[in-house]
């Protein structure tokens, strides 16, 4: 191999490490919330409360990532924010009463808030560095943590229900695999800044040009225009995965009238898809281009779903929600590389969106549903969708490269 090619890899699988991470760390504590309530005797208003402060941590450290982010760089803070995720699980895992359960799952959303922004920080800068597409394939490896997380907490359960030993585990490897990836994370150093520079101004409008001019004494600059068409996407985007994920299995059990069995291919099917067209979409990209590729993903998304709902049984409805997962697969990571094109404040707004989207997305279709019904619930998840492919076209993408993808790398010159 070509050393090029060699630090290539070393750094994709240092930064997919770190995607890993944050999908085992999330996957880990979320497996044990029944082990918590019954140790806390908690009832289901207040778990309920416990799955949502995370997330509003993880939206409002928006203003104290961007600040780190100036500070620290995307290769430090990824560290300690993915070595504080360990901290947090042993935390769980003795904490007293349910409000300090609160205050250390509000930590843990501003740690996964942090982490999310600097991993994919790192991974927009080794696209730009490297000039080959490896998003996808980098969210791919949150869905490979999250699963390997389950298998653990199976295997741990076989043995042990005791939560300091599974957590006390997960944290030993979460922070091996931290310091083996370290070395191998993209340096914040002259060469990545002016790279960041060069492809900040390139995407540049004049909206984003005025409010360059318009930072604050803070060195805050406000959310351009372009911003806030990326920050929607994401929410729209986030909005469709989330609420694909939480109602897919009621809508096939009780619209469909699926058996208890059948009931959660739902999640099933949308998630297999998911993680197929992550793996694959990478080369897409570099083939048409992230804005075509957002564009017809979502319009695929929302069309496909709509259809299976206007049709409906259970095998229609199945392939809609298999589009649904194929479709927006690739939204996120083309979102977030566009939104590290226009730097870290922006980076930080529209992962803060994203995770705004996954958190109340899934309630507002409740209310939908609840004021019609569970078909018009799922309707509003296929609006939601094609929000994303008009969002989409007012979004300046990079083009598409003429570099082959990471899995399909050019020959080595002789």
């Amino acid at each position: 191999m070509s050393p090029v090619r060699d630090d290539f890899r070393r750094s994709q699988l240092a930064i997919g490490a770190l995607f890993f991470v944050l999908g085992f760390q999330y996957a880990t504590w979320v497996s044990r919330v029944p082990a918590l309530k019954a140790r806390l005797d908690l009832g289901e208003a207040q778990i309920g409360l416990l799955l949502m402060t995370c997330g509003i941590g993880a939206a409002v450290s928006f203003p104290l990532v961007a600040v780190l982010m100036r500070r620290f760089g995307s290769r430090l803070l990824s560290v300690l924010s993915a070595l504080a995720l360990g901290v947090i699980l042993l935390a769980l895992s003795v904490v007293p009463n349910y409000p300090v359960t609160l205050l250390v799952l509000f930590c843990d959303g501003v740690a996964v808030g942090c982490l999310n922004v600097a991993m994919n920080a790192q991974g927009a800068a080794l696209e730009a560095r490297f000039e080959r597409t490896t998003m996808s394939r980098l969210h791919a490896t949150f869905s490979a943590g999250s699963l390997l997380a389950a298998l653990l907490a199976s295997g741990v359960n076989v043995f042990t229900g005791t939560l300091a030993v599974h957590f006390g585990l997960a944290a030993v490897l979460l922070a091996a695999l931290v310091a083996t990836a370290r070395a191998g994370l993209l340096a914040d150093g002259p060469q990545e800044a002016a790279t960041q520079e060069a492809v900040t101004q390139e995407a540049a409008t004049p909206d984003s040009a005025t409010a360059q001019g318009r930072k604050g004494r803070r060195g805050f600059a406000l959310p351009t225009v372009a911003t806030l068409w990326m920050g929607l996407a994401m929410v729209f985007g986030t909005v469709t995965e989330g609420a694909m994920n939480d109602w897919s299995a009621l809508y096939l059990k009780d619209v469909v009238d699926a058996g208890a069995g059948l009931a959660p291919l739902g999640i099933a099917v949308v998630s297999v898809m998911m993680v197929c067209a992550r793996v694959f979409a990478d080369g897409w990209r570099t083939r048409f281009g992230d804005g075509r590729i957002v564009r017809t993903g979502s319009l695929l998304a929302g069309l496909g779903l709509a259809l299976a709902l206007a049709v409906g049984g259970l095998v229609p409805t199945l392939i809609g929600f298999a589009c649904v997962g194929l479709g927006v697969a690739a939204v996120t990571p083309c979102v977030y590389v566009a939104a590290a094109r226009q730097g870290s404040d922006a980076l930080s707004l529209v992962a803060a969106m994203g995770t705004t989207g996954l958190l109340a997305g899934p309630a507002v279709i409740g209310f939908v549903a609840g004021a019609t019904s569970l078909v018009w619930g799922m309707a509003a998840v296929a609006a939601s969708a094609a929000v994303v492919s008009l969002c989409a076209t007012r979004i300046s993408w990079p083009a598409a490269r003429d570099a082959p993808a990471d899995t399909r790398l050019a020959p080595e010159p002789t």
